[in-house]
């Protein structure tokens, strides 16, 4: 079995390298994505991106990160519906997911659900150190059922997610 790692990055991330660089710096998500694939291919590794400024499309993606999907229409059958028994499709499971939720850390029960309702194990990561900044960034929906938390590394967090993702999908796998 392949192993692959979903990436989701959530609202403004999209403006990394433009938005507030004293704090997330100047690399780009196109330039951490390009270096994000180079990685995962050289662990022999499928590396799959998302982006989504909107709660909605990234909870429709950990759903597919699950090997299901909505269908786009509950009233017509099609051939690859369930019968009726939830209107959902299969598809291609990941192996692990990692998560740089942006804001929705601080809010999102919907991502969270999400998150924990398709049992893949997630690493939570975040450019900056969300613990030296506001005090409503402290909190987070997710860490506490994270297998891992990163924050404060800068581009460079996006890394050690991977390595870590990569490390402990072998691990889980009993390749180690």
């Amino acid at each position: 079995m392949t192993r692959r790692i979903l990436l989701i990055n959530g609202p403004n991330l999209n403006l990394l390298g433009k938005r507030e660089p004293h704090i997330y710096g100047s690399t780009t998500l196109v330039d951490i994505e390009a270096q994000a694939h180079a990685q995962a291919a050289s662990l022999g590794i499928s590396l799959e991106t998302f982006q989504s400024n909107h709660e909605g499309a990234i909870v429709d993606r950990i759903q597919e990160a699950a090997g299901w999907a909505p269908l786009k229409s509950s009233n017509a059958p099609s051939a690859d519906s369930d019968g009726g028994q939830g209107n959902i499709h299969k598809l291609s499971r990941v192996s692990a997911i990692i998560i740089n939720p942006g804001a929705l850390t601080h809010m999102s029960v919907a991502v969270r659900d999400a998150l924990l309702g398709v049992a893949i194990p997630f690493v939570e990561l975040h450019v900056s150190n969300v613990y030296a900044r506001e005090p409503w960034r402290k909190h987070s929906y997710f860490s506490d059922r994270a297998v891992a938390v990163i924050c404060g590394m800068g581009a460079y967090g996006y890394s050690a997610a991977i390595e870590f993702a990569a490390k402990h999908m072998r691990v889980q796998e009993g390749d180690e």
